[in-house]
Formats: structure tokens, sequence, C-alpha cells
């Protein structure tokens, strides 16, 4: 396209800004980011902009940081400017109809499956947790008000070497963040431009992830007597799937204990390498053992 176009980019984690960063790279710097409000975060409850904003404010991009979508009037820059297209990566709220339909050429989403499969919100660690490799790869759809349901303008499947399988959540965050921001970069300009004809998901074989919680990671694991065979398989997929967040853990004397690393021994059990038990720093699984005296 000759002239640049109008975007405005609403994101969030973990996707939004390292893609964000990719767009400006390529010449499609949106005129406005849409992104969560600053929270307190760390241990001295620092007010902190999101990662998203961080990146825009280093562009000079203009940015919006609502609570919600219910308040038109605080969504006024919006609302009030004529938009070629929104483009979603990861934002943390619905978009309403209104919304959605507001740009000239509506709004697209980058989602981080092979669509239909995994829709929702957890689809790269529920790819790991499912040992579901097919799945692994990253859709642009043209949004309408279904979660992840509108139809298709541009797939990848992303190839895991078996070797290497499973990968932990936050490799294949990297991995597939790195992918579909590339993909979504081509894809803009055919869009805008007319060049690309929307393909109806097969809705019939859909499949769909939940939100992830903290609990979700608690593992009933005797560390002394790890499983094996099918069983430890398992639950490697569920230890590397969630690592990062929402993190594994099991408890031993009442204790949470932390485990960051984990591996098949060549017997088959699940084999514990690294853990942090409550209130001390990182250590090998043989340390910790050790110091418990088994």
């Amino acid at each position: 396209m000759k002239d640049q176009p109008k975007i405005a980019y609403l994101g969030g984690e973990p996707l939004g800004a390292p893609t964000l960063e990719v767009l400006c790279e390529c010449g499609l710097s949106p005129a406005l980011v849409v992104c969560s409000p600053d929270r307190p975060s760390g241990r001295g409850l620092t007010v902190t902009p999101p990662p998203v904003k961080t990146v825009a404010s280093s562009k000079g991009i203009s940015v919006l940081q609502p609570e919600n979508l219910k308040d038109q009037t605080a969504l006024a820059p919006l609302l009030t400017e004529d938009w070629d297209l929104f483009v979603v990566v990861a934002y943390n709220h619905i978009l309403p109809k209104w919304l959605i339909e507001h740009p000239k050429h509506g709004t697209i989403n980058l989602h981080p499956s092979l669509l239909p499969k995994l829709r929702g919100p957890s689809p790269i660690r529920t790819a790991i947790l499912e040992d579901n490799r097919d799945a692994v790869g990253v859709s642009v759809m043209l949004m309408d008000e279904e979660m992840d349901h509108g139809p298709l303008l541009a797939t990848e499947q992303v190839i895991v070497p078996t070797d290497e399988w499973p990968l932990s959540g936050t490799v294949l965050d990297k991995l597939l963040t790195e992918e579909g921001a590339r993909l979504l970069a081509d894809t803009i300009p055919l869009w805008l431009a007319g060049s690309l004809v929307p393909q109806e998901q097969d809705h019939e074989r859909a499949t769909y992830t939940k939100k992830l919680t903290r609990a979700d990671g608690e593992l009933l694991l005797d560390p002394f007597s790890p499983p094996s065979g099918t069983a430890a398989y398992e639950l490697l997929c569920k230890i590397r799937a969630f690592a990062g967040w929402p993190s594994t853990y099991f408890f031993a004397d009442g204790k949470r204990i932390k485990i960051t690393e984990v591996e098949l021994a060549d017997d088959g059990s699940l084999k514990l390498l690294r853990v942090i038990p409550e209130g001390k720093k990182e250590m090998d699984f043989a340390a910790y053992r050790d110091s418990l005296g088994a």
C-alpha cells in the first residue's frame, strides 16, 4: 500500500510486546496502542507499566489504558477516528461487536494455535499438556463476536522435532511469538490490499482451552518414588507445559516445593533435576533430597 495504514493495536502478554516490536520494524507501526493499566508489581508493589506500553512509549506511539471496554467515553480515541484496522494480540478483554466492526477493514487477531484447535486463553500450555504437537502453530483470523471463531486469513504450522518435544511453555511462548509476529506482519498488507479471502473455520473440529490458575500446577507426587511409563510422560508434559506460569509444585512436610526442571530417565521414570523449596533458592533436587536425609 502507498499510504501508511491507520492501525490501532490492542495487546497483552505474553505475545503482545514482542509482536508490536516486529510490526514496527516492518513499517506497520500503529497510531494507537491499547493495553491494560499500570499495576502494582513485585514485593515493593511498585506501579509498573505493562510491557506493551513500554514498547509503545519507546517508539513514541500514543497509549490508551482503559480498565474495561464498557465505557465508551474512555474509548473516545478509538471511536472518534477513522481506522483502517484493529489488530488484537493477547488482549485481556473481550471486544464487543460494535468495536470489532468499527474499522474499515474490521479487526484481526493473532492466535497461537492452528485454529480451530485449541481456542481460548491457554493454547500454548494446553498443546504441551495434552501432548498435541499437531496443534502447534499460529493463526490470523478476522474476528467476530465468538471466541476465536472468525474466518481465517492465514495459518502456519510450526514443526517441533520429536527429540525436542515436549518443549517448555516458556520456550514455546517465544517460538510461537516469533512465528506469529512474522505471519501477522505478512498478512496485514495483503488483507488491507484486498488480496485475501477469509476461510470459514471447521467449527465441528473445534477444541477449547481454559484459563489456568496456580492451583492447576499442584502435583500429587512422591518425589522419592517417581512414576514411570505413561504416568511419567504425562507428568513431564504437565511440568514443562506449566513452566513459568502457573508452574508446578508438590508439598512436602507442609511446604511447597516448586519444580523447575525434569527429564525422563533411561528406564522411563520421571527424574526431578531442579527444585525451589519454599523460602529457599533454586537447587539441584539431589541437594534438596540430601538436606532431608533421604
